[in-house]
């Protein structure tokens, strides 16, 4: 297993991590790769890193969960974070083939922070 962390700078992002994932995968490596984040208002997602399909990820995550108006507000003000990184998922599982992810052509690994900015630590375990 390996841990790393990723330092976000917005409330809501999507942050290509596939080179720290990687990375993370020992060189010997054949099976499968989970990757998952330790919090509950970020997620993990396998999709394209294509910048400006990063920023509509964003906008549809905002237009699909409103910001305000949930009980857990009255808490601490981040349910609109705690629902967007439901949608997402906190794992993803990938296939690892001597050492390498096996992605697709356009798939990348990606962080999705929903309540920013924060330390957001990642696990991989293969």
């Amino acid at each position: 297993m390996t841990t790393f962390t990723v330092d976000t700078d917005r409330r809501l992002e999507v942050i290509d991590i596939t080179d720290r994932v990687e990375a993370a995968v020992p060189d010997d490596a054949d099976g499968t790769a989970t990757v998952f984040v330790r919090h509950t208002t970020a997620g993990i997602a396998v999709n394209e890193a294509e910048s400006r399909l990063l920023g509509d990820f964003e906008a549809f995550l905002a237009d699909a969960v409103d910001d305000d108006g949930w009980d857990h507000d009255r808490l601490d003000g981040n349910a609109d974070a705690h629902l967007r990184a439901l949608l997402v998922g906190a794992s993803e599982t990938l296939p690892v083939s001597h050492g390498t992810l096996d992605l697709g052509t356009w798939q990348s690994v990606l962080l999705v922070e929903c309540d920013g900015p924060r330390s957001r630590t990642v696990e991989v375990r293969v």
